[in-house]
Formats: C-alpha cells, sequence, structure tokens
C-alpha cells in the first residue's frame, strides 16, 4: 500500500479525520479537522505538509483555524466549487441554534477541480468532484483508497436535506462515484470503512445504479 492511514473520531458529530502518511517518503497530510481544537494535540507530533478538505461542513472544517496555527506551512487544498460555501462557516452553528459552533475561516492555499491531482511524497491522489451533500463536496483517491467525506458512507449516504443539498445532483454524483474501481477503500466522514464494491452491492440507495447496470432491482429509495 502506498499509504498509511491513522483515523481519530472526533468531536459532538463523531466525524472520522484522517492522517495519511506516504509510506516512501513519510510525508504526510490531514484530512479534514473536526470541528474541535482536540485534533491539535492528537497531531502534536506529526509533521502534515496538507490539510485536505472534502467539504466545508463545520464538522469537517471548522478545526482549520486550529490546525494552521499549530502547522502553518501545511497547504490547504480545497474544493473549487466549494468556495462560497466554506465563507459559511461563521454562521452554520445559527442555522441549527448553536451559534457556539461557528467558527473562524481559515486560510485557503490551492483550490482543486475534478480530475487534478495531488502529490503527497510518492503518492498521488486524484480530486473527484462528487457534489449534493454540499455544493462542492468531493473525494481524494489513489490506487487503493478513498477519502470521500460524507459522499457515502457504510449503507448509507450523505444527507441532501441540509442547507445547500441538492438530491438530483447527488445523485448524478453516485453514479460517478461508482464507475471507479469496486476494489477502493471507502473511508467515510463518519462510521467504518467499507469498499466500492461492497456498497454497490448492498447500499440501498445505490439500488438505482445496480438496476441500470441490470444486476438487480432498484431497492425502491425515494429520491
Amino acid at each position: 500500500m502506498s499509504l498509511r492511514i491513522e483515523t481519530f473520531t472526533l468531536g459532538v458529530f463523531g466525524v472520522n479525520v484522517y492522517l495519511v502518511t506516504d509510506a516512501v517518503t513519510g510525508t504526510q497530510a490531514i484530512i479534514d479537522t473536526s470541528e474541535t481544537d482536540e485534533v491539535v494535540g492528537l497531531f502534536a507530533k506529526s509533521n502534515p505538509s496538507m490539510i485536505l478538505l472534502t467539504h466545508a461542513h463545520v464538522d469537517h472544517a471548522g478545526a482549520l483555524p486550529f490546525l494552521q496555527a499549530r502547522f502553518p506551512k501545511a497547504t490547504t487544498v480545497l474544493p473549487r466549487l466549494e468556495q462560497e460555501f466554506f465563507t459559511t462557516l461563521t454562521q452554520q452553528g445559527s442555522w441549527f441554534g448553536a451559534p457556539e459552533m461557528n467558527r473562524p475561516l481559515g486560510r485557503i492555499d490551492r483550490l482543486v477541480d475534478d480530475g487534478d491531482v495531488v502529490e503527497l511524497g510518492a503518492t498521488r491522489l486524484t480530486f473527484i468532484s462528487t457534489p449534493g451533500h454540499t455544493p462542492g463536496m468531493g473525494c481524494f483517491y489513489d490506487d487503493h483508497d478513498i477519502f470521500v467525506g460524507d459522499t457515502l458512507f457504510a449503507g448509507s449516504i450523505g444527507r441532501t436535506d441540509l442547507p445547500t443539498g441538492d438530491a438530483v445532483v447527488m445523485k448524478a454524483s453516485l453514479e460517478k462515484l461508482m464507475a471507479l474501481p469496486g476494489h477502493l477503500r471507502v473511508h467515510s466522514g463518519h462510521g467504518p470503512m467499507t469498499t466500492l464494491g461492497e456498497e454497490l452491492a448492498t447500499n440501498p440507495f445505490l439500488g438505482f445504479i445496480r438496476a441500470e447496470r441490470g444486476l438487480e432491482g432498484d431497492d425502491g429509495v425515494d429520491w
């Protein structure tokens, strides 16, 4: 495997924060941040060169300023289509009656578009744009692993009923995601690891793709 992957489940939302290390060079990146400053202490002995954000919900990007203060030279990467939504971090808590969850904005150093490659040592991570949960949600993957944020979970998918969510766009993103190799190990924003192949075979929200491919009938999930 080209990456060593450590998973930390943090904060009131139980978000998965990933520390990934290129096995050849030891170069490190943090994928998503949680919303709590607890994340800084967990990575006190790490030396990430990058912080990759799958999307800009507060549980995934809220602790970015804390990490940037600790690792000022780390390059922060955000999907280009998520730029405008990123600015709502200062008010997302208030949307749900929890203004204490509002967060200051961190610094964005690089914007990525669909198909762009992020180099982490000897590892090449390709970005695939998968909006629907948010306007610019996206995933990073290599030949073995894919970090999907809240696009896909074991047995479920990201919500589309939150502000700026779009079920029609999400459906198209899932079709695009499931065109990738089924062996890819899926590291989601919440919950356990799975694979794209396992989700294609069993996830009720992907029944429409199975029906399109003639694998079985639609599971009846109402989009």
